[in-house]
């Protein structure tokens, strides 16, 4: 009988032997790192624009609400076909070929997992090369495919998930730097 009771008891408390021996680690284990937004995952690290000094954005990002879903994974920047087309940042070519008929050129940036491409462009370096910030990786095709008007479509990739490229631009080259007053010469100043 008493080895029949000790037996009823084992198992009447073995889900809760169960339930505590699995969950007892997973209480001690650390929380994973939350995920850092995508403005953060940013570093301001650009040191020019792909195009121009100042390219209109014809149309901006948009991101998708699933991996699948419609969006504009990067923004579209007016620029002239055969304009030449430059390295944000400093990095190495990943890609540079064709792809569905357009020139692309990628580039993973330097002491980061992000990628930035560029297209249409007709690539001017080597997979492989390594290149500087304003560098110019190629020219502006005239393929009329992704725009109503020449464009340079920029977008940037942490892994696969795409962010907005102009994230990548400091504030000084989105016009958005502080204001700063300059001395005016000649004008006394005014007593303390």
């Amino acid at each position: 009988m008493r080895s029949l009771v000790r037996h009823l008891l084992n198992w009447a408390f073995l889900p809760l032997l169960l339930t505590f021996a699995v969950l007892t680690p997973l209480a001690w284990a650390e929380p994973p790192p939350p995920e850092k937004p995508p403005g953060e995952r940013v570093p301001a690290l650009a040191r020019t624009w792909p195009v121009g000094t100042r390219p209109a954005v014809l149309r901006g990002w948009e991101p998708p609400a699933t991996v699948y879903a419609a969006g504009h994974r990067g923004v579209d920047l007016a620029a002239a076909p055969g304009a030449p087309v430059r390295a944000v940042a400093a990095g190495r070519v990943s890609y540079a070929g064709r792809v569905a008929g357009r020139g692309v050129v990628a580039v993973v940036l330097t002491g980061t997992p992000l990628r930035t491409t560029y297209e249409p462009v007709r690539a001017g370096v080597k997979q492989g090369a390594e290149v500087r910030a304003g560098e110019v990786v190629g020219t502006v095709e005239d393929t009329g495919a992704h725009c109503a008007e020449a464009c340079v479509h920029w977008g940037l990739l942490d892994g696969e998930t795409y962010l907005n490229p102009l994230d990548l631009l400091p504030p000084w080259l989105l016009g958005r730097g502080p204001s700063r007053l300059l001395p005016v010469l000649g004008v006394p100043v005014p007593p303390g």
